[in-house]
This record gives structure tokens, sequence and C-alpha cells, in this order.
């Protein structure tokens, strides 16, 4: 049965999808014209809408004919049966590709002009499209959804293809298709008005989106008192502080909706014979510590781990600032590359917050930071959490360590840096955990080009929450 309209479609779609009104649900629509249906899916189940920008490659001779798709986050997907029809070469693959992902820039400066994404960590993602052809595009879109965190994966469409909805169920974990067709021919024929939809309309529903409810104010952090361990109290994993809805543009609370800010203490980590400095915040409820491994010639007050320690704590998660060298030891180049050494102090900062706060430890990691973070993690009883690599230089960790890291590894390096992101690749093939490897456009070493450490901080963020949804084994749980 044809639609009317993607405002009808977007309707009656709602109606079969109402079951997931009491899930945490984001709803993602697909520019440009999965938005009008995606808005009126939102307003049925009560939740936040975002724009989740994708683009299509076309054949150069058939546009129409989709070879694949690339989205946010160097997300790239291909349909090799399409490329071997058409019998594409390499150049023409990449000429496309060039192209789209010069409009996918264009197009995403324009939709997320003054908003912030949605974090997806923990909660469903609803991805909701026209209609399925190929799939091309919603496979790209459902595979940047998985990589922001998002435990679940839901695909709606009004209609599609039998083929295309059976190769996306394989990458979701379901797909809802009101329409099921064996010979499609193309989505549009579906509709009594298919008429394109403007950027103007896609940003004028962004910005109509409004909230069900609003956050509670968070709670504020709380000071680190080594005799006394800290509260904690069972709250969703990247949840931490917030409330279940958002304006339409954030899922976490606004920092002029805090009662105050957060609380930050600076201590001294006993390791061996030293004492290390260290800058604690641990909001309330953090459901875990990341503590931070510099890189070389770097500490405590490395503006770029500040501003990556900011956003987690923004997100409820406690951080640990902390000098692995004196500033006698930090004399020494040596001790810069002493892997060994750091990795020791890691550990030492670990089983202090252990004892003082009971919650369980992550790791970011950079430069040799990162190595260290990694021989830390593969140590004999260690239970990190998870870890994230920013530049970092995991091939000074040793082969047989590498072997052994059981944390979550998410390694972040900027597509610029070419020598360091080789070195992270062949790092990341001697891993045995589950890992992933982000490549951030336009970014060199540290990521201090225009928008590369936001993108490098949320990367991290995600991943934390994510890899925290765990249930929580063997650690103590403080009174």
């Amino acid at each position: 049965m044809p639609f009317d309209d993607r405002t009808d479609a977007g309707r009656r779609l709602a109606r079969r999808l109402g079951q997931l009104r009491d899930e945490d649900v984001v709803v993602l629509g697909l520019p440009r014209g999965g938005v009008p249906v995606a808005y009126e899916v939102a307003g049925a189940l009560e939740a936040p809408l975002d724009v989740l920008v994708v683009r299509k490659l076309g054949v150069p001779w058939q546009p129409e004919l989709a070879f694949g798709a690339i989205g946010e986050h160097g997300v790239r997907v291909l349909n090799q049966d399409v490329i071997d029809s058409c019998g594409l070469r390499d150049e023409e693959l990449a000429d496309v590709e060039r192209a789209e992902r010069a409009e996918l820039g264009r197009r995403v400066a324009r939709y997320r002009s003054g908003r912030a994404r949605v974090s997806l960590a923990g909660c469903t993602a609803l991805v909701v499209d026209d209609g399925l052809a190929t799939g091309a595009t919603a496979e790209a879109a459902c595979r940047v959804v998985r990589g922001q965190g998002a435990t679940r994966v839901v695909l709606a469409v009004p209609v599609g293809s039998v083929e295309a909805v059976a190769r996306l169920s394989a990458v979701t974990d379901h797909v809802v298709c009101l329409e099921t067709v064996a010979d499609l021919g193309s989505v549009g024929a579906w509709y009594r008005d298919f008429t394109q939809t403007r950027d103007s309309e896609v940003i004028d529903l962004l910005t109509r989106a409004t909230p069900t409810q609003t956050p509670p104010p968070a709670p504020g952090a709380v000071l680190f008192e080594p005799s006394r361990p800290g509260r904690r109290t069972d709250v969703p994993v990247g949840r931490a502080g917030a409330g279940v809805r958002s304006t339409g543009v954030s899922r976490r609370p606004s920092p002029a909706r805090r009662s105050e800010g957060p609380v930050v203490r600076e201590v001294r980590v006993p390791a061996g014979h030293v004492r290390l400095p260290a800058r604690l915040v641990l909001p309330d409820a953090a459901p875990v510590v990341v503590v931070f491994a510099h890189g070389s010639g770097s500490g405590r007050h490395s503006p770029r781990n500040r501003y990556v320690a900011d956003v987690l704590d923004r997100a409820g998660l406690g951080t640990l600032l902390l000098d692995l060298l004196t500033a006698e030891e930090e004399g020494d180049r040596r001790n810069v590359f002493d892997v060994a050494l750091l990795a020791d102090r890691l550990h030492a900062a670990t089983t202090w917050l252990h004892a003082g706060t009971g919650l369980p430890v992550a790791f970011f990691g950079a430069s040799t930071g990162a190595a260290a973070a990694l021989e830390a993690a593969a140590a004999p009883g260690a239970d990190i959490r998870a870890i994230v690599s920013r530049g970092g230089r995991p091939d000074l960790a040793t082969p047989a360590a590498l072997a052994r890291v059981r944390a979550p590894t998410l390694f972040v390096v900027g597509s610029l840096d070419s020598m360091v992101l080789s070195l992270n690749r062949l790092a990341a093939d001697r891993l045995r955990c589950e890992h992933r490897l982000a490549v951030v456009p336009g970014a060199t070493h540290l990521f201090e080009e225009p928008g590369t450490l936001a993108m490098a901080a949320e990367l991290a963020r995600d991943w934390f929450t994510t890899h925290l949804a765990r249930p929580d084994t063997g650690h103590r749980r403080p009174a």
C-alpha cells in the first residue's frame, strides 16, 4: 500500500514501534528523506531525535545505483557485487568517495551547527530512513551507531526490498519494515508525494524536536578521602548524574543545570619509594575512575588530557590525572621511555584507587603512556575495565603483554599521523581482546587541528561508557 508522504509513513511506522516506548531509545533520521519519517517516530515514542549523516556512493554513470556508503568517523561500507558487476576501477571508487566525503563534511557542519551529537552509549539506537533499496546507506548508518556505543541497534523503514532487509538483519539487532517487496523498483514509487527533502526542512525538524522530560540537576562531585571510601550507587552506565531524557540535542546534563561544578583535589599517590602528584575528580555515583597515563614529557597539567578528562567528568566518570614520574626523574629522558617503570607506577595507582574507592579502573594512555597502560593491564591479576589510547605508542609494549591484555581497547589515531597509525595497526594485530582502531580525519599526532581533539574525547567517552555496562563482579562496593 502506498504512503501519502513521509509524514504519513512516519506515523504508520511509529504505531509498529510502540514497544520501544519503555526503552532508553534515541531516534536517528538519515538525511535528508529519513528525517521527516524519524521526526514522527520520535514524537510518538517521546524520544530524543538526532540526525545520522551518511552518504551513498553511487556508480558514476548511474548515481542512483549504490556501490557503497560512507559515514562519520571514517566508516565505509562497500557492495562488492555491484562493484564487480559494473567493472568499477579503484580510481573511480576513490573519486566518488572523495566527492561524497566533502559533501558529508558539509552536511555535518550544517546540520550540527550549534548542536552536540546525542550520546548513544548504553541505549537503543533506532535508525530510521524513508526506504531501503540496496541498503548500503542504512548499513553504514548502523555500523556508525554501533561504533558510537549503542547497546542495541534497530532499523525501521516504511518500505524495503527483500534482499536489503535480509542483508540489514545481519548487521542490526532487529529490522522493522512495514512493506517488504520482492521487486521494489524505487523507493519513491511507494509514495504519492516523494518531493525531495531540503536541508532547511531537516534543520527545522531538528530544531522543533522537543523533550518530553527535563533532566534533574546532576549531583555534585565528592572529594576523595583515602581514609573513607567514596559513596557509590547503582546507576546505569553512561547515565550517572543524567536524566532519562534531554533537550533532543544532548542526553547529558548541561553545565548550567549542575548545582555546582566538579570538586577537584590534588593528591599524592604512593608508588614504591615515591609519591606521585595527581589531580583527582570523583563525581558522585561515578561507576569508574579513568587513570591517565601521560606521554613523553607530559603530565597532569597537559591541556589536551585535561580537556579529555573534563569530557569524561561531565559524563559522570571519575578521572585521575597522574604524573608517572617525579620532577627529578623527568630530567633523565631514559625514564620517559622506561615502559616497565611507568607500568609499575600505573599498577600502584590502581591498587591505591581500589583501596580508597572500591571502584573499577580504566586507563587512558597517550604516547608512551599508552604502552605503559597496556603493560599494566596485562599484569597478572590486573582487572582493568577498558583502555583508550590517543596518539599512543602501543608498539613499545612487549608482544607478550599485548597478547595478554583482556580489557577492551580502543586506539585513536590521527589520519595524518602516518607513522604512528602504522604502528597502532601492527600492535592491534597482536591483541587477542576486543579492540578497535578509530582514525580521526585530518588530525596530526597532537590533535591540534580544530575539532579533532573533541572527536577523540567523544570516542573515548563512548568507549568507556559502553564497556562499563558489563556487570560489576569482584569489586567491593563501599557503604
